[in-house]
């Protein structure tokens, strides 16, 4: 069932909302990793780390709702719930339990290098099916490269 009609042809709709569906996937489960990570941070860093994922968290969750939006506005049903989450994320899964400073720096530092990666492929699969979209994917992809790179940054 279509409530919205996308202006986009059924071939660029098609890549268009592949896209941003694996990019809500991967912006639900970071948020989901990262907030894990914050509850369980351990160390002496810990105050440092655990305020560094909370922006990570508030990043990723506002983009998430940037890109559901998208969809919707194209006439895509965007999907977020946990069973399509767990299937679809990029992201290995984080240990339980308590996670030592340097290992919570090094597990956000892999989370955010398996999205950077999906998001940069998505940036090149929307450019000229949705340049709208493509902006969109441009844009997440710098803000998570800003705390990939601080990430690094904690452990260099």
């Amino acid at each position: 069932m279509y409530v919205v009609k996308s202006p986009l042809s059924d071939t660029d709709l098609r890549t268009v909302s592949e896209a941003l569906q694996g990019a809500l996937v991967d912006l639900v489960d970071l948020s989901l990793v990262a907030k894990q990570v914050h509850w369980n941070v351990v160390g002496p860093r810990f105050r440092s780390v655990h305020l560094q994922l909370d922006e990570v968290v508030d990043v990723a969750r506002t983009h998430s709702d940037t890109v559901a939006e998208r969809a919707s506005a194209l006439g895509v049903s965007p999907d977020g719930r946990a069973s399509t989450v767990a299937a679809g994320s990029g992201i290995s899964a984080v240990p339980a339990g308590w996670v030592k400073d340097s290992d919570a720096v090094g597990a956000l530092v892999a989370a955010l290098g398996a999205v950077i990666t999906r998001m940069r492929e998505r940036v090149g699969a929307t450019g000229d099916a949705d340049p709208v979209s493509q902006d969109i994917f441009i844009g997440i992809t710098a803000d998570l490269e800003k705390h990939h790179w601080m990430f690094q940054a904690e452990n260099a």
